[in-house]
């Protein structure tokens, strides 16, 4: 015989999720989809689930999408050969065209084409469209380890959002779309520029004053010097922990966004691992949370 789910269980599960869906009603939740997730089948196809779960549930849900790994494979395919400085890479001309083709083109209608599967109404976008992000040329700085004096390192091609007109997402959010969105933008001088899709989604938020920002990355969230999960960090909390050192390396941009996204309205941002199964619904609609949550303080 086989056995039936324990209802009342699920009935609970969902009686506890009530308030949270109440606290985010008609809200923006911008989620940056990125990572090893994005290349798991049933992880995406979780990912859309929750995506338009909380369309549903009356939430405004934003996905700003990366895929340097989708880039690096469609480079070397077509045997367009990468300049790295400290171990960035260099975004010329070809390569910039590629970044588009993947991007805003592959990767953006696949995820379209999930979230419409599971039921939802997506389209797909990138800064381009409407002119909805204008960038910049960015410029990064790292520190000589011989001379340890800093240095300015030219990446080519590599932009940082310089303006947000958020009328497109305004309407397209009216319309009861689930916009999906390329890190992608012009320059005012009507140059094409690949933007860290952190900070992409980063300016959304802070645009839109979203009332969350999720961070869907490879790790747990930040850890400590004991490499434990820290549950809760506030601003003041996030710089103390870059200056003595326990955030390091790639997760100091990844505060820096949070840092920014806060300063400029939004309630909150959640950095939490995207190959944990429904991490979204974990975050937003439970007590339990999934990953480290960043507050003004």
């Amino acid at each position: 015989m086989t056995e039936l789910p324990n209802v009342h269980v699920r009935a609970e599960v969902l009686a506890q999720a009530l308030p949270h869906m109440q606290r985010y009603d008609q809200e923006i939740v911008v989620i940056k989809y990125g990572g090893h997730a994005m290349g798991d089948r049933s992880a995406a196809e979780d990912f859309a689930e929750d995506i338009v779960l909380l369309e549903q549930s009356g939430l405004k849900p934003i996905v700003v999408h990366g895929g340097g790994p989708q880039i690096g494979k469609m480079l070397d395919r077509l045997g367009i050969q990468s300049e790295f400085r400290n171990g960035l890479r260099v975004t010329d001309e070809a390569t910039v065209e590629v970044v588009e083709m993947v991007l805003a083109g592959l990767i953006n209608k696949q995820i379209v084409g999930w979230i419409s599967a599971e039921g939802g109404r997506a389209i797909g976008l990138c800064g381009k469209d409407g002119n909805m992000v204008r960038a910049k040329r960015a410029t990064k700085t790292v520190v000589d380890p011989e001379s340890h004096l800093e240095q300015t390192i030219d990446l080519g091609l590599v932009g940082e959002p310089e303006h947000v007109e958020r009328g497109v997402l305004d309407a397209v959010l009216k319309a009861e779309l689930i916009p999906v969105l390329a890190p992608v933008a012009y320059g005012a001088d009507g140059q094409t520029y690949n933007v860290n899709a952190d900070t992409f989604a980063g300016a959304i938020a802070g645009a839109l004053r979203a009332k969350r920002l999720l961070l869907l990355t490879d790790v747990p969230g930040v850890l400590d010097k004991d490499k434990k999960l820290i549950p809760e960090l506030t601003v003041e909390d996030c710089r103390r922990l870059i200056a003595d050192g326990t955030i390091t390396g790639g997760m100091i941009p990844k505060i820096e966004t949070c840092m920014y996204a806060i300063e400029r309205g939004v309630e909150a941002v959640v950095i939490l691992d995207g190959k944990v199964n429904h991490a979204v619904l974990l975050e937003l609609f439970t007590d339990y949370g999934a990953g480290t949550l960043i507050r003004r303080g």
